[in-house]
């Protein structure tokens, strides 16, 4: 598989939010393709309730040459609402397949899956979040990798004006060559639009859009 071009559509109805949610409304899909230092993602779900979604998840791994193909489940664990802020606690898992093309591994399929957590604050003037992910696919791959985010709004604007964030994400994999990588980003959104971009200290480019309904 080639290098894919990364944009990232995401659906949800929350007009002025920082990131995309993992559990949408009642009766709401999500489709969200994203990119980080190592691999590209498309991940779609369906939220039943606003307590959890299930989709589809595919991702390709670019230095490793192995692509993962299954359904996740996304359950949101708890929720705390405040006058000026949010937070949420999630749990992600998924279950599926492996398949690589690299070196010996090359047309080695396995049954793979993940689990791991991913939490978020934030108001309109700042932002944090963290993730982790535990991953297992046989001979194929077997590794954890965390990554946290902190952001901050330069100036708050009123709903409907071009929005700024100013973020600095922290990517841990300790299998990986670069074991930290930094990326800082700058991301704009306006109405349904979000864009963000950055250079992360390995020299990869980050650039995510966001289109929500």
């Amino acid at each position: 598989m080639r290098y894919i071009t990364i944009i990232l559509i995401a659906l949800t109805v929350m007009p002025d939010v920082a990131q995309a949610r993992p559990v949408s409304y009642p009766g709401g899909w999500t489709i969200m393709q994203t990119n980080d230092t190592n691999s590209n993602n498309l991940h779609v779900h369906y939220s039943p309730t606003a307590k959890y979604s299930v989709g589809y998840k595919g991702e390709y791994h670019r230095d490793e040459q192995w692509q993962f193909h299954g359904m996740q489940l996304n359950y949101l664990a708890k929720r705390i609402n405040k006058p000026k802020s949010q937070a949420n606690f999630y749990l992600k898992s998924a279950v599926g397949a492996a398949y690589s093309d690299y070196g010996q591994l090359n047309s080695e399929t396995e049954a793979a899956g993940f689990a791991g957590i991913a939490m978020d604050w934030e108001t309109r003037r700042y932002f944090t979040s963290y993730e982790n992910r535990l991953t297992y696919a046989g001979d194929i791959e077997k590794s954890f990798a965390q990554k946290a985010r902190v952001g901050i709004a330069p100036y708050i604007g009123d709903y409907g004006d071009l929005h700024t964030w100013l973020m600095l994400e922290v990517d841990h994999s300790p299998k990986r060559d670069d074991e930290v990588v930094y990326t800082p980003m700058v991301r704009f959104f306006k109405g349904v639009y979000l864009f963000e971009a950055g250079v992360s200290s390995n020299e990869d480019i980050l650039f995510n859009a966001i289109i929500r309904f």
